[in-house]
């Protein structure tokens, strides 16, 4: 039983569909609302990019939602900046290591600098809401800045696919954006 959307419409429900072949019999596929409130209470996720001579570049860090959307941020000359400078597509992932329970997720999809201060600012509020005053940011001239000093590019990440992998009775479900 798919959810429709219309394409690149914020705010709307991707299509959903259980993978058979990936699932147990009698699982159903995962409303992407709880994939969502998944992936605003997790607090680590994993980010996978690819480095300019084609290796793989896997890190963990924090992210948010904002505008419909998970945002990362990362120092200006780390890795997965200089990644997705060159490549911007990327796989967001988070979820327990536990096997008999829980909800993994992933979200492809290409990542974009975010430089409107407006937006910068949605961004800083929402860490600093779900992470606490050591992730205060201030938002200004494109980029965010900690209050301890340093400064941070933030990403969207604009999701085109999303996989959600249900643990206990297993039952893999894709959302198409």
């Amino acid at each position: 039983m798919a959810e429709t959307k219309k394409s690149g419409t914020p705010g709307t429900t991707p299509t959903t569909e259980l993978h058979p072949g990936f699932s147990e019999p009698g699982a159903a596929a995962t409303p992407w609302p709880t994939a969502l409130e998944t992936v605003r209470a997790a607090e680590i996720f994993w980010l996978s990019t690819v480095r300019p001579d084609g290796r793989p570049h896997v890190t963990p860090l924090l992210s948010v939602w904002v505008d419909d959307a998970p945002h990362i941020t990362t120092g200006p000359g780390e890795r997965k900046a200089l990644n997705l400078a060159t490549n911007p597509h990327c796989v967001l992932t988070t979820g327990t290591n536990a096997l008999g329970h829980g909800l993994d997720i992933t979200i492809e999809g290409p990542a974009e600098r975010v430089t409107d201060d407006e937006a910068l600012r949605r961004i800083a509020h929402a860490y600093d809401a779900k992470y606490g005053s050591d992730w205060a940011f201030t938002a200004r001239d494109g980029m965010l800045h900690h209050a301890e000093g340093g400064e941070a590019l933030a990403f969207r990440i604009t999701p085109t696919t999303a996989f959600g992998f249900a643990k206990g009775t297993f039952g893999q479900t894709r959302w198409r954006f």
